[in-house]
């Protein structure tokens, strides 16, 4: 029997990105649709505007929209919700659900919490063990498990093998974020046409941050931060999806880098291993053209969850340059959030 999981934030891009990621899905069953009160007890159709280039799924159309409000997980009897609403609004939507059931989060509320695990699963499925102690802590029966800023998602699974493997003093990116990370409304079309906006409010800070807590370790119920520093500069671009990455990693120990191409090329991280249904194998697809990746050819590839990576270089010693390609509607919000949950529920964290 499948478990019945429900959509906040339904009609927006990622919200029909977790659509087209739950249709079909092996496990879960796409059983509500919430969103606001604008929406709510319209037909699905009527509510919302696609985006997306392939149609609405077969069944989806006629589902009736609810309001979002935790009285609708015991309505439809939801086992686990994906949350795409807007981090103003999260904090206490989120709890609420969180008090009976599992909510994967793609906002960035409570990403930074204590005891909120901050997953991507190829590179932190142990920070998974802080649920129990989250829920304690909180007096929920549920449980939050959140996905990371979409540029600092397609960063860190990279990063994991050279850490791993060389260990990490620090990072400089900078990032070429696709307009879709912004919404459908975010970037009015006269203001990046024939353009670059070198500002994203919020995305700096995110990914000077964030990287620290997913490569760290969970001891005795608490994050210990990664040690390496970050620093980031975060640009919008003329292109439609997909954010693309320049790393300069300076690592602990010297290396080759034959040697780094192989341990990017053959890793592989507990998704894979597990084979869930959502992991792209291999997770990181490794491109040896100069001028590789591009969005445009590149941000599909693992059904929009891997990430390609090329152009690496060694500048001097201990210092790695790449650049790193995501799809981020897909690795870097729906996608990851439905990957966590997969996780969860393979390790017997969900009923």
């Amino acid at each position: 029997m499948k478990l019945k999981a429900g959509i906040m934030g339904a009609t927006g891009m990622v919200g029909q990105r977790f659509i087209m990621a739950l249709r079909e899905h092996p496990w879960f069953e796409l059983s509500c649709l919430m969103a606001s009160s604008n929406s709510a007890g319209k037909k699905y159709k009527d509510a919302a505007k696609w985006y997306l280039k392939d149609e609405i799924p077969a069944g989806i159309s006629d589902m009736v929209v609810e309001e979002i409000n935790k009285k609708v997980a015991e309505k439809y009897d939801l086992d686990i919700v994906f949350s795409a609403i807007p981090s103003e609004f999260a904090r206490d939507i989120e709890a609420s659900f969180a008090e009976s059931i599992g909510v994967f989060s793609n906002t960035s509320t409570y990403r930074m919490d204590k005891d909120i695990p901050l997953l991507v699963p190829e590179v932190n499925p142990e920070h998974l063990g802080i649920i129990e102690a989250q829920k304690k802590n909180r007096g929920w029966e549920g449980f939050i498990v959140t996905n990371p800023n979409c540029s600092t998602a397609g960063l860190v699974v990279p990063l994991k093998p050279i850490m791993d493997n060389y260990g990490i003093k620090s990072v400089n990116v900078t990032t070429m974020q696709a307009i879709s990370g912004a919404g459908y409304d975010g970037v009015p079309s006269m203001a990046i046409l024939d353009n670059l906006i070198p500002f994203i409010k919020g995305e700096e800070e995110k990914m000077e941050t964030e990287p620290q807590k997913i490569l760290g370790r969970l001891e005795k119920n608490e994050f210990k931060q990664a040690s390496f520093e970050a620093f980031a500069s975060c640009n919008r671009v003329m292109v439609l999806d997909g954010h693309t990455e320049a790393a300069f990693v300076y690592t602990e120990k010297d290396f080759d880098i034959e040697d780094v191409k192989k341990k990017l090329r053959d890793f592989q991280g507990e998704p894979q291993k597990m084979c869930l249904p959502t992991a792209p194998n291999p997770p990181i697809v490794l491109m040896e053209k100069d001028d590789r990746p591009q969005p445009r050819f590149d941000r599909d590839l693992g059904g929009g969850m891997a990430v390609s990576v090329g152009r690496l270089r060694k500048k001097k010693e201990k210092l790695l340059k790449f650049v790193c390609l995501s799809h981020n509607t897909i690795r870097g919000a729906a996608g990851a959030s439905v990957l966590n949950a997969e996780l969860a529920y393979k390790k017997k964290l969900i009923n």
